[in-house]
């Protein structure tokens, strides 16, 4: 079996954060798991995450349950350094979760776009922590 490496910066306190996780390791993947609210971000690093996922720093702004409008970050005029600041500073300003393979780099919202970074989808029937499947009994993904 080749080795197929796969790293989600995850919060735990997210509900499509965890959809994310159990998706992967119901894959059969073990992930490199990053609690990016412990961690924190540097400013390269999420200049690169950004730059690979094909995000700009307002797309990939945390806006709801975050300090983002209270800050002022939602402004029309906000530069993506003033944004980058803060995410260093505040990570909850950063929209999750972020998954990283060899297939690519995507912020995985809504959960279900993680299938689409994976080598090998998890057996179905998967569903979230709602109910709503997304993959069903036959292995096939639900639009």
């Amino acid at each position: 079996m080749s080795i197929f490496p796969v790293v989600i910066h995850h919060n735990p306190d997210c509900g499509t954060s965890r959809n994310v996780l159990g998706i992967i390791r119901a894959a059969g993947y073990e992930p490199t798991v990053i609690d990016y609210l412990t961690e924190g971000w540097t400013r390269p690093q999420l200049l690169a995450l950004f730059a690979a996922a094909g995000l700009t720093a307002r797309a990939a702004l945390r806006v709801a349950r975050s300090p983002a409008e209270e800050m002022g970050l939602t402004a029309a005029n906000v530069t993506d350094g003033t944004l980058l600041e803060a995410m260093t500073r505040h990570p909850i300003l950063v929209n999750r979760p972020i998954v990283c393979t060899p297939k690519g780099v995507r912020l995985c919202r809504p959960s279900g776009t993680v299938l689409d970074l994976l080598d090998r989808l998890p057996p179905g029937p998967l569903a979230k922590e709602d109910g709503q499947l997304i993959i069903d009994a036959e292995g096939n993904r639900i639009a």
